[in-house]
């Protein structure tokens, strides 16, 4: 299990693939991640993301519930 950390879904849980294949991006790693991209940005709103290895989608789902738009 992992969760939204901020946005309008902030603290959402997130079902994670069962298995070891999958090994969803830490909350601490996209809360890094995130708190980069907002200090060069100023905010999210609007912004275009992709989320490449999409394996629970924490990182695609973190960036729209932060206000990215795709």
């Amino acid at each position: 299990m992992t969760r939204v950390i901020a946005g309008s879904a902030g603290g959402r849980r997130l079902a994670v693939p069962p298995g070891t294949g999958t090994r969803p991006t830490s909350d601490r790693a996209r809360e890094g991640l995130f708190s980069t991209w907002e200090a060069l940005l100023g905010t999210l709103e609007g912004v275009r993301v992709a989320d490449l290895y999409a394996g629970s989608g924490a990182v695609g789902l973190e960036a729209l519930s932060r206000g990215a738009v795709h």
